[in-house]
């Protein structure tokens, strides 16, 4: 039975923001606008916890974007687990990445009207401490159940007294004779198909949005593999408080990471969107072999079980919101490949530099808003394209399906192991905190060129003809993975 007061909200008014969902980024849209003291209507279709297998592992600078939003208290009592970094197993050898010093990234933006009382620190519980995520000396990220941290999030819009939370179904976005977005349609349990109007639409449905089209038509992603899931339970991780990213020559991708006191996670890549036909068969086969020591008998427990789960890994360089009276945000709006973990950083920190450009206007004076709205689209740019661009390279490589490719993926892995800038740079772009996306190009270039001194390292003085031929080679295939999504972010 749905709670009378999802059900009820006001349709004889006009509200400042309609957001159409309420994943994680939709709440914390509501809540900032709430904050600036704007009339929000927020639209779910179902309020109850989601149980999903995405948006488990937050980074650093999506940790700092909640701070910045006052609203980092989300990641409290529900049982988070502390991420300090990253262990890298490339063919049995490992390499430890933490994360960055604080002294190397700065303070975090602190928004006015949103962050008081405090609601900018974490408070201690049984695994998140203040003394680490305030006082340490690196950032940390966090990794927790989704859906207790999305009730979490939801919890904190519904204290705003500017919002109105109802549960539905939206049908249509609603627009004006001159195709002007005015508000939305909500299919609502007893009450049938009721029209909202809202100067400001904002689209929050994630990943699979009904609603992205109305950008543009052509705005739909690509989907070009997919991850399979398991939970583990009471596993014995390699380096406790890690992400660990399992590389090898002969295997794609296989990423763990801690969830909770009791479960971790483990996705294994696929290089296809659709599945495997056996996926337990594939699993014994193309997975299991490589599986760090510590954690097969959580492993083989888990394969028993055969409780796979699925998602698409879609990818959607994002488009200006140039359709008055609609804002898409999130991954409606722009999704890149999860092997790295930057979906809800990327999603968070549009959120801060959204409320920073519009959240002190008056909506209905809507050219304006659209204005600031174009802008938005390209000051973001510069640390969704280093977190996008990154997640594409970095899957191209370690998915690698041709020589060089494979090449590559060595040659990254042997840089990382130089330690210094070799690691503090890439972790920096990783963790979300390092905006910089000509930086980006240079690091990734110097991986290229540092992997074609191995060729020639390799081949010694008679080999040398043939390490050039595989140098251009490598350069070549280098230029063709990087550099035409780093145009299409830029351009986009």
């Amino acid at each position: 039975m749905t709670d009378a007061s999802l059900t009820n909200a006001d349709n004889s008014i006009t509200y400042d923001a309609i957001v159409v969902g309420a994943g994680v980024i939709g709440p914390c849209v509501a809540t900032g606008l709430a904050r600036k003291g704007k009339k929000v209507l927020i639209v779910e279709r179902d309020w109850a916890m989601p149980d999903r297998i995405v948006g488990e592992l937050m980074q650093p600078g999506g940790v700092r974007a909640l701070e910045s939003l006052g609203m980092v208290q989300a990641i409290n009592n529900i049982d988070a687990y502390p991420v300090t970094g990253y262990t890298v197993f490339f063919n049995g050898e490992k390499v430890d990445i933490p994360y960055p010093y604080k002294a190397d990234v700065g303070p975090v933006e602190k928004l006015k009207d949103l962050v008081k009382d405090g609601n900018d620190k974490v408070i201690d519980d049984d695994l998140i401490r203040v003394k680490d995520y305030e006082n340490g000396e690196r950032e940390r990220g966090v990794a927790f159940v989704h859906g207790k941290f999305l009730n979490n999030l939801r919890a904190i819009t519904a204290k705003e007294k500017n919002v109105t939370r109802l549960q539905g179904n939206v049908i249509e976005i609603l627009k004006n004779a001159t195709n002007e977005v005015v508000g939305a349609k909500v299919d609502i349990e007893g009450r049938g198909k009721v029209n909202f109007k809202g100067h400001l639409t904002f689209i929050c449905d994630g990943i699979f949005s009904h609603f992205r089209t109305e950008l543009n038509p052509n705005h739909v992603p690509t989907v070009g593999s997919s991850f399979v899931g398991m939970s583990l339970f009471n596993a014995k991780v390699p380096a406790p408080m890690h992400g660990h990213v399992i590389l090898g020559s002969k295997h794609m991708p296989i990423l763990v990471y801690q969830i909770s006191p009791q479960e971790t996670r483990i996705l294994c890549a696929y290089n296809s969107p659709k599945l495997p036909g056996d996926i337990k068969s594939w699993m014994i086969n193309n997975v299991q072999p490589f599986i760090p020591e510590t954690l097969r008998p959580s492993f083989d427990d888990a394969l028993q079980q055969g409780k796979f789960r699925s998602m698409p890994n879609s990818y959607l360089p994002a488009r200006k919101n140039d359709v008055t009276g609609l804002c898409l945000i999130g991954d409606s709006l722009n999704m890149r490949h999860p092997l790295t973990g930057g979906g809800m950083t990327v999603g968070l920190n549009d959120v801060v530099l959204l409320i920073k450009k519009i959240g002190d206007l008056d909506f209905s004076d809507r050219e304006t808003v659209l204005d600031e709205l174009l802008d938005y689209h390209f000051e973001r740019k510069s640390y969704d394209t280093v977190i996008n661009v990154l997640s594409i390279a970095l899957y191209s490589l370690f998915a690698a399906d041709n020589k060089n490719l494979k090449d590559l993926q060595r040659g990254c892995f042997k840089y990382f192991q130089r330690g210094g800038d070799c690691v503090k740079l890439p972790v920096g772009f990783l963790s979300g905190v390092l905006p910089r996306p000509l930086l980006l190009t240079r690091v990734f270039f110097a991986v290229a060129f540092y992997t074609i001194y191995l060729k020639f390292e390799e081949r010694g003085f008679m080999g040398f003809p043939v390490a050039l031929l595989e140098g251009i080679m490598i350069l070549i295939t280098a230029i063709k993975v990087f550099t035409p999504f780093l145009f299409g972010e830029f351009i986009g």
